[in-house]
């Protein structure tokens, strides 16, 4: 019985150099031509600008292109230029936006101490010049204060006075009226004026006309 052969499947081959100088040239003969091959395809099949330069170990230049080869040179070197400018942009705007970020960091530190030495906290580490500027910092705060703070009792004295001005000159209108007159006085001044026990007082003196004065709360 004869013996059939088995059949060899092509082996892997390792990628590395070829020592053997007339296997390198053969290699590089076939290989060159298929990728010149797999240039075309890719440029046809899927419509893509496709620039292929291969040199040899002798120096032999061979190219491919289904465009114009300088045209594609210079449109890669346009990207490869966009791209870098793209990435120093990038770069700048991350620097700035560190060294702001740096900065309010620290005026937020420099707050933050202002406020605990204003609120008589790690004063240590104040030399006496800084606690004097200090002191007179809080000085001037607290007078301008108690400005402030006349200025409004000014207004509630002021506002009083004319409640009081007005109250007097109804009470005077009232004691000159009776009947329906009185009664829509009345009803005004407890909307707008008084409280309910001045009401009572006013209602008293309304019914002895002897009783001219009227007592505030």
């Amino acid at each position: 019985m004869k013996e059939i052969p088995r059949s060899m499947g092509r082996g892997k081959i390792e990628i590395k150099r070829i020592e053997n100088t007339t296997n390198r040239q053969v290699t590089f003969c076939k290989r060159r031509n298929g990728l010149l091959k797999k240039a075309y395809e890719l440029s046809v099949l899927c419509d893509a600008e496709v620039a292929l330069i291969v040199f040899s170990t002798r120096g032999r230049l061979y190219e491919y292109s289904n465009s114009n080869i300088r045209s594609t040179i210079e449109r890669y070197k346009k990207a490869c230029s966009d791209s870098t400018n793209s990435n120093s942009v990038r770069e700048i705007n991350a620097q700035y936006f560190q060294q702001e970020s740096a900065k309010l960091r620290q005026q937020i530190q420099m707050l933050q101490n202002s406020n605990r030495h204003l609120s008589g906290e790690s004063l240590s580490s104040l030399s006496v010049k800084e606690l004097k500027q200090l002191e007179n910092r809080l000085e001037r705060g607290i007078s301008r204060i108690r400005s402030k703070k006349h200025e409004m009792l000014l207004a509630e004295i002021e506002y009083f006075q004319k409640r009081i001005a007005e109250v007097e000159r109804l009470h005077q209108q009232a004691n000159m009226v009776t009947g329906p007159e009185l009664n829509a006085i009345q009803a005004l001044a407890s909307r707008n004026f008084f409280d309910p026990n001045m009401l009572e007082t006013a209602g008293t003196a309304f019914s002895h006309p002897d009783k001219k004065i009227l007592h505030l709360g």
